[in-house]
């Protein structure tokens, strides 16, 4: 049975399996009565990467997985150029359910709250807390807000990293859905400063001995 509840990452199972099957039932904010399921992250347990966007969109909340829409193929391109096989990160949202807006048939997406962002915190942090990644990808302020329980200037910080503990840094950059926004003629040119931006955590990650 669903319960109302925020709980801290503290009281909950540091398996991420176990965390997945909790997670289903999470009430802590309203965006489960309006999504079809909690979208958890997914990746190898052993991740020394982790991906964190904002939240599911339509096709990822009707299909249960992280980036399977077109912010997700966008994703992977870029991952891809950049030198990162995504099949070695761990991908996730800083919030598990779609916030959306019904207009018609469509569900229109909704840009999460700060407090269903913190909300959503505790599983978010149980995920960082149960992989330990030495290096943390942000995209966009959502995710930036979900990690580090603040807001930080995307356009002043992206390409950089940024401490989050003594042992994990945080590489902060647009979200890829900013690409599917922008004119047409600036497409190519913004595509190509992410993938730049991306190739900063390439760099630290050959510094620090990180399989990619």
């Amino acid at each position: 049975m669903a319960t109302r509840r925020k709980a801290s990452a503290a009281e909950i199972p540091l398996d991420l399996d176990a965390a997945r099957v909790q997670a289903r039932d999470c009430t802590a904010c309203d965006l489960y009565k309006f999504a079809t399921q909690t979208v958890f992250g997914e990746g190898p347990r052993d991740a020394r990467v982790v991906i964190v966007g904002e939240q599911p969109g339509d096709q990822e909340d009707l299909a249960g997985h992280p980036f399977v829409g077109p912010a997700g193929r966008v994703l992977d391109r870029a991952l891809a150029d950049a030198g990162i096989a995504r099949t070695r990160v761990y991908v996730t949202n800083a919030v598990k359910h779609f916030k959306n807006e019904p207009r018609g048939k469509r569900r229109i997406h909704k840009k999460p709250s700060d407090a269903e962002i913190d909300a959503c915190h505790p599983w978010l942090e149980h995920e960082l807390a149960a992989i330990a990644p030495p290096l943390v990808i942000a995209l966009g302020a959502t995710a930036v807000r979900g990690i580090f329980g603040r807001a930080l200037p995307i356009l002043a910080n992206r390409g950089k990293l940024v401490e989050l503990t003594p042992t994990t840094q945080v590489l902060i950059t647009v979200h890829p859905s900013y690409l599917l926004r922008v004119p047409p003629e600036n497409q190519d040119a913004e595509y190509d400063k992410f993938v730049t931006d991306l190739k900063v955590a390439v760099r630290y990650a050959k510094q620090h001995r990180i399989a990619l």
